[in-house]
Order: structure tokens, then C-alpha cells, then sequence
């Protein structure tokens, strides 16, 4: 391939962004000079401008990590390549977010560019006071610490590292969207959240294989192509439904969707969305085949991905007129809007709920798109590597596949059902939800046996990459899974968790912050997986404890449970009491109340998945002393109960001598 292509590829891409860019904010109306502080024609394309290339930038940097994460063999040259293109990608992330940051403040604050001691304390206002400002901040200052991780790390290992800063930086983006602060702000997070990382997986992705095809040879170039098509797949999937999800939280209806704007440059951004989907079907059923069969399937394979990069460029730009046309839908926040607003809609941004009824808890819901994925991609794959069994001839117990997709369907319902509807509001409910998550949940998840369908279905790399099954057995088998999954360590963050987040700060960061929720899910779901685990999971761990101390261990997590519920219920206090208590409820029980109901749902329904656990593991322990039974009898056929003659005789030697001495 030319040396030309690594320039053309990224030329090409920048090229067709910022045209669509432009056009974009003709159409939106995002171009236009404002009635009033209009900061003039440079600041307002700036602002959009400097903003794209953090999206593209951001592209590269994360597409060309999880490449040689996944796909790329790191003692070769094209690990190398993809490395460069990261680092490469991270300091423009970097140069972006710092001319991103320093216009979107001249945008807002009306000064002009100026060194003076004014212009610079007031942007020092601007990083320190102003959310909008803040979040900028951080986003370079996670650019610029991923930069220099990016250009220091070259160790397989080490590059989740880099994965990991990488992902951060989507995360201050994903605050400072349309309904940051605003009703629905959760939903409107997680949504740009996936349509960030899923963008970013499927052009960064794209656009290191360009800078792959000097490096390496057709059928190589042919193989890494299809992995990356299998990404690019999630990554479309998440795209499009974050699209959607997005899209019409911002529209409303369809009049404003052909009357508007927003609602026109959606539509251009979902056409382009469309054929980047036949440019992936083409390519994955006709073009990955030809790759490795001649120089002209190679060459029209590349020129064809340019295209693709091209089109890819189009939605860019026209992702970012979106980010600075108005919505029909308005997404202020309500305590910015004027009027009388409730305490509830003042605390959370969303309107106090109906009262919770029975039927509630089939009526009423609360989607969030992140948890959507978890559940269909998890359920989906756990159920491809069972159907890929099964064609070649091996079983799957089916108890296994119902504990893991009843576990799926627990957590589907608990982060986008009634749970998560009310548990702002309702100390019960929310105590509900937790120990769904902490017990429940994990306990049938555990029982799925995951790790071990996926050791049986993964096909081993042999290329010198590492796909899933090479990274479970490095993490079965690190010093850190050694720890965490130790019983007795688990033991301790599964009770102790519990004192640690309601009687610290943790828990009103929890209530008040999405992305603390978010890390409430996360840890109590991981907690109460690595505790489940290690009493009485399937799938292959360091060290379990024996099948008593097993039991020990249960019973004194369940006193520790019981003494928690029993100290919320009996609690003078109101816990979390300008949250739970300022709510302004007109309906069900006060505060006080809820809250000893919460701690009741603690000491009684939080107990039974763990008497489950119990009972699972005298199951386990009985089936065990069987197994072991068979294991000696079937030995004793095989040697004709040889030890059993040598012991009779060693006795009857032994009395023979004492015989004697008696004698």
C-alpha cells in the first residue's frame, strides 16, 4: 500500500468532518449571528469546531487502544503501530480540549482574546465555578494524562491502563450534553455515554486498520479485519440505539423532527448511520474473504474502508452542529425555567413519580439504555456460546442458562423498572434495589458459570494476540483476582460494603450524583459476584475455602446482615434527611417510616439469597463427599482393594508383634 494512505486516510477523514461540520451549522442555525452577545463569526464556528476534533480525536485514541488490546499481537510491529496512532490521537485530544476550553469561555464570558490579568482571572473563574468550565478542565487534564501514558506504555498488560484513561475522557463529554442537569438526566448521560465509546470503538477502530495495512501482509490484514468487523458490530448496535434514544428525547415528536433544524440534521446524521451499516455488511460478507486472496482484493479493500472513513467524517461533522443547535425539546434544568417546581424535581431534576401501588411495580418504568446493552449483549453472547456448544457436540446443563438469563432479566428489571423509577424517592425501594443487587442478582449470575462456557467456546489465539479466553486466564490467574476473590477478603467487602456506604458520604453522593449510582451499581453488583463466587461458584478461582469454613463464613455474613437491618430499622435518625426527607411527598408512609421498612427489607428478604447460598453449599458439600466416595471405591475395583488388604495385613502384622512381646 502507498505511504501516502497515512496521510490521505486522516486528511480525508478531517476533510468530509469539517465540511459536514460547516453545513451542518448553516442548517441548524448554529452559524447564524445571535440577537444577543454575539461573541462574532470565529468564536461561534470555533466553539463546534475545536469540539469535533475532541469527538475525532477521542476516536483514535480509544479505537486504536482496544485494537491492540484485542486484536493485535503485541510482539509485533502492528501492536507498535497501533500504540503510535494512540499516542499520536491523545495529544490531539489534548491541544483540542485546551482550545476547546479556552473558546467555549470566551463564548460565554463576551471578553475577547486578551493576555491580560482580567481575561485570565476570569478563566480561572471560569475552571473553578462553572460546572461547564470545570468539566473541561478535567477533560484535559485526563487528555493530557493519557497522553503521557499512551506514549510511555508499550506492555500488553499495562495498556488496559491506557484503555482505562481512555474511557475516562468521554466521561466529562458525556455531563456537559443537552440534558446535563435537566429531567431525564441519567438516561440523556448513559445514552451519550455508549453513542461516545460505541462512535468511538467503530472509527478509531477503522482508521488504525488503515495504518495496519502498511505493516502488515494481505492474509494478516485479512484476519485483524475481521476481528475488528466483530467490534464494529456492538459498536453499531450501541450507536444506533443511543442514536435513537437521543434523538427523540431531544425531539419530542415527529412534527419537529421534519420542522426543525435539530430535527433535520438528525435525520442526515441516521441516513449516514444507515449506510455506515451496508458499508460494514459489505464489508464483512464479500470484501474481508477477498483481502487475503490478491493484491486487488487488498486494494480494493482499503480504498473502499476510505470510503467508509469519509462517511464516517459526515456523521462526525454533523454530530457536532447537533451538539450546538437548540432542541425542540428543552432541556434546562426545571429550577432554571422559573415557576413553581416540586422539592422532588428541584433535588433529582425528574418529577415526583404516582403513588407506588402494587401495579406499580409492572407499570412503571425507567429505562437507561446502559443497562439495556449489559443485559441483551450479556444474555446474547451467553447464549451464542451455548448454540456453539451444542454444534459440536457437547452439553450445557440447562439449569445453568435459566440461573444466568433469570439473573440478566433481575438486572434488566432493577436498573430500568420500578426499582430504579422510585428508588430516589423511597429509601424502601432503593434498599430493595441494593439488595437485588448485592444478593440476588450475583447469586444467579455466579450459578451461570460464565468464565467457564466462556474457556470452552473461546477459541484459543495462537497468533500471539490475546482474545477473551487469553485475557479470563491471565485474570483468573493474576495476583490481584488472588486476592479479591479470596474468601475471606470477599467476605469482608460483601458485609462491610454495606456499613461503609450508609453510614459514610458515599451514600448522598450515591442519591444525588449519577455518577455515583452508577458506582453503586457497579460495586455491589462486583461485590456480591466475587462473594457468590467463592462459596459456591462453578467457574475456576485461586483458593476456596473448605466446605465447613464455607458455612462459618455465610452464617457470620448473615448475623453481620441482620445486625445492619435491625440497627436501620431501630434507628432514631432519618438517614440521608435533606434526600429522603425533603422530598416532599404527599403519599405513602413518612420517612421514618419508609426508612424502618428499609431496614426490614435489609434483615428479611436480604437474608434469604444468602440462606440460597447455604443450602447450595451443603448441596455442593454433600455431593462432594459422594463424589469422593465413588472415587475410592472405583480406585479399590481398579486395584482389587489392594490398600485395604495392606492395612488389614500391617494389623495383623502389628498383633503378631505384641503377641510375642508378651510371650
Amino acid at each position: 500500500m502507498p505511504r501516502s494512505l497515512r496521510v490521505l486516510a486522516p486528511a480525508l477523514l478531517l476533510a468530509a468532518t469539517i465540511a459536514a461540520l460547516f453545513l451542518g451549522l448553516a442548517i441548524g442555525g448554529a452559524a447564524n449571528p445571535r440577537a444577543l452577545a454575539d461573541p462574532g463569526t470565529f468564536v461561534r464556528i470555533a466553539v463546534p469546531l475545536t469540539r469535533t476534533l475532541v469527538n475525532v480525536a477521542m476516536a483514535g485514541l480509544i479505537g486504536s487502544v482496544v485494537m491492540a488490546i484485542w486484536a493485535l499481537a503485541s510482539d509485533r510491529a502492528e501492536a507498535r503501530t497501533a500504540l503510535d496512532v494512540a499516542a499520536g490521537s491523545a495529544a490531539m485530544l489534548t491541544v483540542a480540549s485546551a482550545a476547546t476550553l479556552l473558546v467555549t469561555y470566551v463564548d460565554l464570558s463576551g471578553l475577547p482574546f486578551s493576555g491580560d490579568a482580567a481575561f485570565g482571572a476570569g478563566l480561572a473563574q471560569f475552571v473553578t465555578e462553572i460546572e461547564l468550565g470545570r468539566l473541561w478542565l478535567i477533560e484535559l487534564l485526563l487528555a493530557a494524562a493519557t497522553t503521557v501514558m499512551a506514549f510511555a506504555i508499550r506492555d500488553r498488560r499495562l495498556t488496559l491502563l491506557v484503555l482505562l484513561a481512555a474511557l475516562t475522557t468521554t466521561l466529562p463529554l458525556a455531563l456537559q450534553g443537552h440534558a446535563a442537569g435537566s429531567s431525564n438526566h441519567s438516561q440523556a448521560v448513559n445514552s451519550l455515554l455508549v453513542h461516545l465509546i460505541g462512535a468511538a470503538v467503530w472509527l478509531g477502530g477503522l482508521l488504525t486498520l488503515v495504518f495496519l495495512a502498511r505493516v502488515v501482509d494481505r492474509q494478516r490484514l485479512s484476519v485483524l479485519t475481521a476481528r475488528y468487523s466483530t467490534l464494529a458490530l456492538f459498536a453499531f448496535v450501541g450507536v444506533a440505539a443511543s442514536g435513537v434514544v437521543s434523538g427523540w428525547m431531544r425531539v419530542g415528536n415527529l412534527d419537529a423532527l421534519f420542522g426543525t433544524g435539530y430535527g433535520q440534521l438528525l435525520m442526515w446524521k441516521t441516513g449516514a448511520l444507515l449506510a455506515l451499516g451496508v458499508f460494514g455488511a459489505v464489508q464483512r460478507t464479500r470484501l474481508i474473504p477477498r483481502i487475503a486472496d490478491s493484491v486487488s482484493g487488498q486494494r480494493a479493500f482499503i480504498w473502499f474502508v476510505l470510503a467508509e472513513l469519509a462517511v464516517m467524517g459526515l456523521a462526525s461533522g454533523i454530530a457536532g452542529a447537533l451538539g450546538r443547535t437548540a432542541t425542540p425539546v428543552s432541556f434546562e434544568p426545571a429550577r432554571d425555567q422559573g415557576g413553581d417546581i416540586s422539592p422532588a424535581e428541584w433535588l433529582t431534576g425528574d418529577p415526583l413519580p404516582p403513588e407506588l401501588t402494587p401495579m406499580s411495580y409492572l407499570t412503571e418504568w425507567k429505562f437507561d439504555l446502559a443497562w439495556v446493552l449489559v443485559s441483551v449483549f450479556g444474555l446474547a453472547l451467553y447464549l451464542a456460546g451455548v448454540i456453539r456448544l451444542k454444534r459440536r457436540g457437547d452439553s450445557w446443563p440447562i439449569g445453568r442458562t435459566i440461573a444466568w438469563a433469570l439473573g440478566l432479566i433481575g438486572l434488566f428489571y432493577t436498573t430500568n423498572g420500578a426499582l430504579n423509577a422510585y428508588e430516589q424517592y423511597l429509601f424502601s425501594v432503593h434498599m430493595l434495589a441494593h439488595m437485588m443487587l448485592t444478593m440476588l442478582i450475583p447469586l444467579l449470575l455466579v450459578l451461570g458459570a460464565p468464565m467457564t462456557l466462556a474457556l470452552r467456546t473461546i477459541e484459543k489465539r495462537t497468533d500471539g494476540s490475546w482474545g477473551g479466553r487469553e485475557w479470563i486466564m491471565w485474570a483468573i490467574q493474576t495476583p490481584y483476582s488472588k486476592v479479591i476473590t479470596h474468601p475471606a477478603v470477599a467476605a469482608v467487602v460483601f458485609a462491610g460494603s454495606l456499613w461503609v456506604f450508609y453510614f459514610t458520604p458515599i451514600a448522598r453522593w450515591a442519591a444525588s450524583e449519577h455518577l455515583g449510582h452508577q458506582w453503586m451499581i457497579i460495586h455491589f453488583l462486583i461485590a456480591g459476584y466475587l462473594f457468590s463466587l467463592s462459596m459456591i461458584g462453578v467457574d475456576p478461582v485461586p483458593y476456596r475455602f473448605p466446605y465447613p469454613l464455607r458455612l462459618v463464613t455465610l452464617f457470620a455474613t448473615m448475623a453481620s446482615h441482620a445486625f445492619f437491618g435491625v440497627t436501620i430499622m431501630t434507628g432514631d435518625g432519618l438517614m440521608l434527611a435533606d434526600w429522603y426527607g425533603a422530598m416532599g411527598r404527599t403519599w405513602g408512609a413518612t420517612p421514618i417510616e419508609d426508612q424502618a421498612a428499609g431496614g426490614g427489607i435489609a434483615w428479611g428478604i436480604g437474608e434469604l439469597p444468602t440462606l440460597a447460598l447455604a443450602l447450595v453449599v451443603a448441596v455442593q458439600w454433600s455431593r462432594s463427599d459422594t463424589k469422593e466416595q465413588k472415587r475410592k471405591d472405583r480406585a479399590a475395583d481398579r486395584s482389587g482393594e489392594a490398600e485395604l488388604h495392606a492395612y488389614n495385613e500391617m494389623l495383623a502384622a502389628q498383633a503378631e508383634r505384641d503377641a510375642k512381646v508378651k510371650r
